[in-house]
């Protein structure tokens, strides 16, 4: 792997798609690396990114996230799990859990880990809630069901510009960038 490059660490093409789009003339070129590593379980988002960062330093400089969604309904679930829930429950699975919650508030969060000669951490949070239905057919996991506070859009019904500026992850690759920018 080259120097000039910074790795994103993710088998997710979408969430590729919002680094490239969002780091695209602040960095160096943005590579997508889908790298097979142990994953802990715990309940820590930054427990899990801190492990994923040591696993992973011999392909620095790099970026690897977790981020997951935790509903208050539902005692914070599927939280760190989310990736797991969404591949065995789906949104329809979520909606189904939800069906006689009055309360649906909700929030994203990711947490990034960056590597490069130094190791940082940036955690972005998007409060909101869960809709009813499915809508809008944009981004991917959990966006068809969840309303940002303030917005009348899910994220799946928004542009990748208009999710980047608001969403979770993007607080958090702000945060990075502001990090960032003076060194290249």
């Amino acid at each position: 792997m080259n120097d000039d490059t910074l790795n994103v660490i993710t088998s997710n093409r979408g969430k590729y798609v919002e680094y490239k789009e969002k780091l695209k003339g602040h960095h160096r070129e943005i590579e997508m690396v889908n790298i097979d590593y142990p994953e802990i379980q715990t309940d820590s988002l930054e427990a899990v990114v801190k492990f994923a960062l040591k696993e992973l330093e011999d392909h620095a400089p790099l970026i690897i996230d977790d981020s997951g969604i935790f509903i208050d309904a539902l005692d914070g679930f599927p939280g760190v799990y989310s990736a797991y829930v969404m591949k065995t429950l789906g949104c329809e699975g979520i909606l189904s859990l939800m069906e006689d919650q009055d309360d649906r508030s909700s929030r994203f969060e990711c947490v990034i880990g960056y590597l490069d000669e130094e190791k940082k951490l940036f955690k972005g949070i998007s409060k909101g809630s869960i809709t009813y239905e499915k809508k809008g057919t944009k981004g991917f996991g959990y966006d068809p069901i969840f309303r940002q506070d303030g917005f009348e859009k899910t994220y799946a019904e928004m542009t990748s510009e208009e999710k980047n500026r608001i969403s979770h992850r993007g607080r958090a690759m702000d945060k990075l960038l502001d990090h960032v920018k003076e060194s290249y």
